[in-house]
């Protein structure tokens, strides 16, 4: 086995994103996402139609991803795939898909933490990236999740923090959703936000103990808000929306900063990674970038294309446990929720 040269095919199928990556090494080839526009209509992802989307795009996905990275199955070393947390449906598609591939091609099967892999995505090679160093803070931001991990290797982390209800994301979807924006809401609060007064409208903080996060307050109080102020005026969402946008943003940011520096004040530690979907968010990423002036931390903020759910962020952790010779069993099991 030549261990100068490791090739990685990635599956990545957690949610409504069938996704494929080769990496050679810790360095991305390919990394292929097919998106599933069905769900839009419906204003969210309906689970029984994302697997079988999954069905339809696997077979293609991989096909483009080992094409795309110049290399036949054969000179393969390793598959990883998400074993979990997501869809019951989803998870299964990519995982079966994965089994019997490593079946086939008899190489070692690799079965991956969806929530590390969103963190241990900032060890991808990336030019004029700069890597975290250890131990790092990690903030994960996402649909389903809101996670402080204080993590100290590749395989040594620990939450510290996460949300007692809902996910940073569900609560930005949830209020474009109450303005009567489309599906996936959080990108245009962004966008709007932008253009718009970010102490126009005042919203309390959640008192929350410790380092946890909750969102579901948040979320009631606009609505009610938005609900009080459309009975007096019926076109007050369209004459404030960038306001409404911006205030929302603003608070949701502070909320995440306060909680993030206090985990810094009590671990001593200053790096901060972010990851998750939602670290796509403009203004959380230039709030942390202020951040180092103000505060003197180091922070690590990844491309876009590693935020989202992508199949390089399963490959990067794929190679390193294979590093490691951590193997998983063919009879290992999908899980919707799975322990950190």
């Amino acid at each position: 086995m030549n261990n100068n040269k490791i090739y990685t095919l990635a599956i990545e199928s957690s949610c409504d994103d069938t996704s494929a990556a080769v990496l050679l090494n810790d360095k991305v080839l390919s990394n292929v996402v097919a998106g599933q526009p069905i769900h839009e209509q419906y204003g969210g992802v309906v689970p029984e139609l994302a697997s079988r989307a999954h069905q339809q795009n696997i077979v293609p996905v991989v096909d483009v991803a080992l094409k795309k990275a110049g290399i036949t199955k054969e000179q393969l070393n390793c598959i990883a795939f998400t074993q979990g947390p997501g869809l019951m449906g989803s998870l299964l598609v990519g995982g079966s898909f994965a089994k019997s591939m490593s079946m086939a091609l008899e190489i070692p099967l690799i079965a991956i933490n969806h929530m590390k892999a969103h963190i241990l995505a900032h060890f991808i090679d990336e030019e004029g990236y700069d890597k975290p160093e250890f131990p790092f803070l990690a903030l994960t931001i996402s649909g389903g999740h809101t996670q402080i991990v204080q993590v100290n290797s590749f395989f040594d982390m620990k939450i510290i923090g996460e949300t007692t209800d809902d996910a940073v994301g569900e609560a930005f979807d949830k209020s474009a959703k109450i303005l009567g924006l489309p599906y996936p809401g959080g990108p245009l609060i962004d966008k709007y936000a932008n253009e718009g007064n970010p102490k126009a409208f005042p919203f309390t903080k959640p008192k929350v103990d410790g380092l946890n996060f909750s969102f579901s307050g948040l979320k009631t109080q606009i609505l009610y808000f938005v609900q009080k102020q459309v009975k007096e005026n019926p076109n007050f969402i369209e004459e404030n929306r960038n306001d409404i946008c911006a205030s929302i943003q603003h608070t949701i940011i502070n909320i995440l900063m306060d909680k993030l520096t206090k985990a810094v004040e009590e671990t001593g530690i200053n790096r901060i990674a972010i990851g998750g979907g939602v670290s796509a968010n403009s203004g959380i990423r230039k709030t942390l970038k202020e951040a180092e002036n103000k505060y003197g931390w180091k922070t690590h903020i990844p491309k876009f294309e590693y935020t989202t759910d992508n199949a390089a962020m399963i490959g990067i952790v794929g190679y390193y446990n294979y590093l490691e010779q951590n193997f998983s069993e063919a009879n290992v099991v999908s899980k919707a929720r799975i322990e950190f």
